[in-house]
């Protein structure tokens, strides 16, 4: 059984309440993951989900501003939980969230939750202090005061209220970057019959034209390639802007969003 939390609110201090909170209530090892946008929360997603193979576990994903679109909701985007296997994911659905898990295809429909309604009927059925109420229907930290009792609910089989939601609503990820790691790969969201990747052949980008390489090891130093990386889904991986030895976000001024194909 594993718990990881992936959410924008990724200072020392969220982060470690959020592992501590999810400690006492689920009980199991938790990992934690800073991310600064919906699209890196998706990227992560995918992987966690590749990484953990269907096993018993908790993906938590949240990524709420309350800024700019975020002022359209009541107090952030609605969250929605699905199952794949035995993993629970629960995530925010405004925006990329789960974008790669709509593009690998690995769901049909998504439960919505109203955090209200779903806290008013805890509160009925007893699972739920009623003086808990207004603090976690307006708490600006949900996926502390909210999601991590959701998930607990969940777990221990009890019904929890909510609405299907198809999967078709979910926003398509972009062609772009969704994470530069730490040599300067670009992750992107793109996978090889998306765009006919074949070694040998130049793709065309919009900060250049490059070669495909089969692998990392292959790109000759100092120069730009594309490659399979090691990010995606089971044997779908997606591909990734490098350069040998040097840092490609740095050189081509990419970040997380950025528009490739």
């Amino acid at each position: 059984m594993f718990t990881t939390i992936i959410n924008d609110c990724r200072d020392e201090n969220a982060l470690t309440r959020q592992a501590a909170r999810a400690l006492t209530l689920i009980g199991y090892s938790v990992a934690i993951m800073g991310v600064k946008s919906d699209l890196e929360a998706a990227g992560n997603i995918i992987d966690i989900l590749d990484a953990s193979d269907g096993k018993k576990g908790v993906v938590i994903a949240n990524v709420a501003p309350r800024q700019g679109k975020g002022k359209k909701w009541p107090n952030g985007t609605p969250f929605v939980y699905f199952y794949l296997r035995d993993t629970l994911v629960i995530s925010t659905i405004d925006g990329y969230c789960l974008s790669l898990v709509k593009k690998f295809q690995l769901i049909k429909s998504v439960d919505l939750l109203d955090v209200p309604t779903v806290v008013d009927h805890m509160i009925k059925k007893g699972n739920l202090k009623k003086n808990f109420r207004d603090l976690i229907i307006n708490s600006q930290f949900r996926s502390y005061d909210f999601v991590p009792r959701v998930a607990k609910w969940l777990l221990d089989g009890v019904s929890v209220p909510s609405k299907k939601y198809a999967v078709s609503l979910i926003e398509n990820a972009p062609q772009a970057v969704w994470w530069v790691d730490n040599f300067g790969n670009c992750k992107t969201t793109v996978l090889p019959k998306d765009v006919n990747y074949v070694p040998g052949k130049t793709l065309k980008t919009k900060v250049g034209r490059f070669l495909c390489f089969p692998k990392l090891k292959d790109v000759p130093d100092n120069q730009a390639g594309i490659i399979v990386g090691s990010s995606g889904f089971e044997t779908e991986r997606f591909l990734e802007l490098v350069i040998q030895g040097r840092n490609a976000g740095k050189e081509f001024e990419l970040s997380s969003g950025s528009e490739l194909f």
